[in-house]
């Protein structure tokens, strides 16, 4: 099917949507904000959350209007953090609080920077790693934000102190590709939501210094918004520093029947994450890295229109649309594979296959001379080093990437709140597109190895013989449209029915730039069902829900390019060959319960909410990012059957006026359920002993290298007095298999906890001071492992490593400290009426 076909089916599914998005006026008065969130959206565009003057006998009153539905009428476990949870220890970060509120995501910190994690929500990866699987849909304002070119997500574009809310839930077939294991919403304030003015100060460890403002305010039925976020520091290991700039504005109309918004996100970050490091290096100094640099910058603006209309008190339609840029420049260090060439040892060659050499050479097609490379000489700092490296180098490859992405898409859908043979019924129909033009161009530079494990400059842009290492550029570009619909009945005053759906369509393109072999054109396509049903044991106490759902992801542009195990990439994805891939399918069973006690009670004056589930999905034909044979650095990315991830949810939530606390729990095992054969290069246990060309032999049960079995997070903050509140929050945590060892057979990361403190003064009405302390019994712990190759690279520190082990260790104990300023803070927000628009 073409892609005029696959737009074509989109537009005649909006047309079937009544109605047109539009502007809305309504009256003055300050904002209100909701104590519990009880209503989410359910589907790809972001539930709006208005203030809406109604009549009362008094006269007009402002409530809040969620055009959402009420969290306890879905089949799918959710959760729900808004910016007090963002904010929760001073200094605003998203990743912080999805990391220490939700008990089934745990952080593999594989790049060794703060801003660059990746997040794993039931075994499923949202990570910023071109080679990770992705497994979670992430939208911003409703918009998808899993980039076009590998679905990976850049948590370091997201400006943490305009987030409003954040909505987390299993598997959805509505939020389309991506959402295997579940789909993470993002809604950004805007100057209805928020009114007032903020600057919020922070220093401490690591040379942390930061920014950060924000400005809301509504003029009759205008709302302004724009904040801000400036932040540097020079981080805890060697060669890290980290600059942060991020600014979002936010446009918006109100009228009598809808509310329409434009606004605008930027930023420009240059980050540095060294990755993990042997573990006998750790030893010797937990700051020092393996090999460096390892840069990225971002550099990303998108503009966004959003609305919402109500055509009739029953109908209405919301939509968005939006256009961005986004420009990623990488470059990664590491140590290489070549030595003189013994046919020649004037110049300098790779070694591949069963130690075949082959020659590097220019750009200019020349061999490349080992007098034009600066190398050291480390065997004159140890003996040691003097026989492993006496036919010259150490030599180092500097990998360098280059993506310049112009993404694009819209997304519109009619919401129904009418009877259905009597009975209550709300139903969704919606359509979706979201495009995206790439150009992608990489090159590997050679030069020497530093006593550090540094790369030299000036580097040589080569190639080899064997076309193993090349320099690459190609255009790709991806159609993804969807057409989804949701439906909720309540067939009595207790029981809820859900049936789901959407039509995925993906089309993608590449087009080689300097021969051929990278030239593909790919189309997928699935339709993904989901029913299921909630009931009420106990009305307003107890909840009990179950379902089940598909979703589905097609191979990215990044997958397909390099997916044949003859011509291998590097971890920073040069794409050599075009074989097909299998799309992933995802079936999902998920059942539990939830509840409330919904008065407060007579001891403590508080009210508690729970709530426990169990789920399981299946994946078939899954995508890996797996070795290649024979090639150290290099991998492909293959189908590799099924897998499993299953698993327990359990959590609580006690709120009193004074103090209030949570604990969350999460059982996760994720397995592989195929028989599969990888390469395990640096696996000492694999059939060649630990050679990069040895394999392992996968069967059904091993657990999927780095998903934490069990998770365990506490918190509490208790207001001491009215200006004090100190606070506390523990994760513990099971250590996760390595990465290349897929039969389980190596030590994991370690089980660990990690304690962090909290505290907050008042010292006038719009001043507070804040501090906390992060790891603060200064826990040695790692949350990713994976192999390294000791003994093809010189560490001085400790010339005698044999243990080819390497972790991404976690900081050490850090003080924070801060200070918020708020100005012409509004007054008191009114009490808030129910909420309206639940079912």
């Amino acid at each position: 099917m073409t892609r005029r076909v696959l737009r074509g089916s989109l537009i005649a599914s909006v047309a079937l949507l009544p109605g047109q998005t539009m502007a809305q006026s309504g009256g003055g008065g300050q904002a209100v904000t909701l104590e519990e969130i009880s209503v989410v959206s359910n589907t790809p565009v972001a539930a709006s959350r208005r203030v809406v003057a109604t009549p009362t006998a008094s006269g007009l009153r402002e409530t809040v209007v969620l055009d959402g539905i009420d969290r306890n009428k879905l089949p799918q476990n959710t959760s729900v953090l808004t910016s007090n949870d963002v904010s929760r220890v001073g200094f605003p970060s998203t990743v912080r609080a999805l990391d220490e509120r939700i008990g089934s995501i745990s952080v593999n910190n594989a790049q060794g920077n703060p801003f660059q994690p990746t997040i794993t929500y039931r075994g499923f990866e949202a990570s910023p790693l071109g080679g990770s699987p992705q497994g979670v849909a992430v939208y911003l304002n409703g918009a998808r934000f899993n980039t076009s070119f590998g679905d990976t997500v850049q948590w370091d574009l997201i400006p943490d102190i305009a987030v409003d809310r954040i909505e987390l839930e299993g598997s959805n077939p509505a939020f389309g590709l991506n959402a295997l294991g579940g789909s993470l919403a993002v809604t950004l304030k805007n100057g209805f939501t928020y009114q007032g003015s903020e600057i919020n100060v922070l220093g401490g460890s690591f040379g942390r210094g930061a920014v950060a403002f924000q400005h809301g305010q509504r003029i009759d039925n205008i709302g302004l918004y724009v904040a801000g976020t400036k932040l540097g520091e020079e981080g805890w290991r060697r060669h890290s520093p980290s600059r942060l700039n991020q600014i979002y504005a936010d446009l918006g109309v109100q009228a009598e029947r809808g509310e329409f918004h434009f606004n605008v996100i930027g930023a420009s970050n240059s980050l540095t994450g060294n990755g993990t490091a042997p573990v006998e290096l750790l030893k010797a100094d937990r700051s020092d890295v393996f090999t460096y640099p390892d840069q990225t910058k971002n550099d990303f603006l998108r503009f966004q229109l959003s609305g919402n209309y109500d055509v009739t008190p029953t109908i209405s339609v919301q939509g968005n649309a939006y256009y961005g840029l986004f420009r990623q420049r990488t470059a990664n260090g590491d140590a290489a594979d070549v030595e003189n060439c013994e046919d020649d040892e004037r110049f300098v060659c790779s070694e591949g296959a069963d130690d075949n050499q082959f020659f590097l050479r220019d750009r200019t097609g020349n061999p490349v001379l080992a007098n034009r490379l600066r190398t050291f000489d480390f065997g004159g700092i140890n003996p040691v080093f003097a026989d492993r490296f006496d036919e010259g180098g150490p030599y180092a490859f500097l990998n360098q990437t280059r993506t310049d992405t112009d993404n694009f898409g819209a997304t519109v859908q009619t919401v129904v709140r009418e009877t259905l043979f009597g009975l209550p019924n709300r139903f969704v129909l919606g359509g979706q597109y979201d495009g995206g033009r790439t150009r992608f161009t990489a090159d590997n530079s050679i030069g020497g190895l530093t006593l550090d494990r540094g790369f030299s400059p000036p580097g040589i842009v080569v190639s080899s013989d064997d076309g193993i290492i090349t320099p690459v550029a190609v255009n790709t570009s991806n159609d993804y449209g969807g057409i989804y619909f949701s439906n909720n009945t309540d067939l009595t005053d207790r029981l809820t029915l859900t049936l789901q759906g959407r039509f995925n369509m993906a089309h993608i393109v590449l087009k080689d730039q300097i021969g051929t072999a990278l030239n593909g054109d790919h189309y997928f396509q699935r339709f993904n069902p989901g029913i299921g049903a909630t009931y009420k044991v106990i009305p307003d106490y107890l909840v009990a829900y179950g379902g089940y759902t598909e979703a589905n992801r097609a191979p990215t542009p990044a997958e397909l390019s390099c997916a044949d195990p003859l011509a291998p990439c590097s971890l920073t994805n040069f794409f050599v060959g075009d074989p097909p891939l299998k799309q992933v399918v995802a079936r999902t069973v998920e059942a539990g319960v939830r509840g409330r006690i919904p008065q407060p009670d007579d001891i403590f004056g508080g009210i508690l909410s729970w709530k426990a589930g169990f789920f399981s999905t299946r994946n078939d034909d899954d995508i890996l990012f797996v070795p290649a044979p024979d090639t150290i650095g290099r991998a492909y990315f293959r189908n590799v059957g099924s897998t499993k991830r299953q698993g327990v949810e359990a959590s609580l939530f006690y709120n009193a006026p004074r103090w209030n606390a949570f604990i969350d729990y999460a059982f996760v095992d994720a397995t592989f359920e195929s028989p599969v054969e990888l390469a395990a290069p640096g696996n000492p246990f694999n059939s060649a002993g630990g050679d990069e060309s040895g394999v392992v032999l996968v069967r059904p049960g091993n657990r999927l290298p780095g998903v934490a079995p069990h998770q365990l997070k506490v918190g509490v903050q208790y207001q001491v007095t009215p200006e004090w509140r100190v606070g506390a929050l523990a994760r513990f945590a099971t250590g996760k298999f390595l990465v290349g060892d897929p039969t389980n057979q190596n030590k994991t990361t370690g089980d660990f906890a990690v304690f962090g403190f909290n505290t907050s003064y008042r010292v006038a009405s719009n001043i507070e001071l804040y501090g906390y302390v992060e790891n603060a019994f200064n826990a040695r712990y790692a949350t990713f492992g994976t192999f390294s190759p000791v003994d093809e690279v010189p560490i001085v520190r400790v010339p005698n490593a044999t243990s080819n082990r390497s972790l991404a260790p976690g900081a050490p104990v850090a003080a924070f400290g801060g200070i918020r300023i708020l100005f012409e803070p509004p007054p008191p927000a009114p009490v808030v009426e129910p909420l309206v628009r639940k079912g």
